[in-house]
């Protein structure tokens, strides 16, 4: 049977101090506005450069839909 080593604090600190979370990556698009990388900007609807969503369309529709439920009862 061997003996067992020690577990010490120190060693047991050594090991969890690659555990701490590394800070989100934060990038910022031509207008200024701050969104997470890999993400689309929820601002201006855009990603990587180019324009995804057209919010504004989709805020047309949205207040089109509650309108239509609105005279519905």
């Amino acid at each position: 049977m061997t003996v067992r080593m020690r577990h010490t604090r120190s060693h047991t600190n050594n090991r969890r101090s690659h555990h701490a979370l590394a800070k989100p990556a934060i990038s910022k698009d031509e207008s200024g506005n701050v969104y997470l990388r890999h993400r689309l900007s929820s601002i201006t609807g855009s990603y990587r450069g180019r324009k995804v969503i057209d919010f504004s369309a989709k805020l047309d529709r949205m207040a089109k839909r509650t309108k239509e439920r609105e005279n519905a009862r």
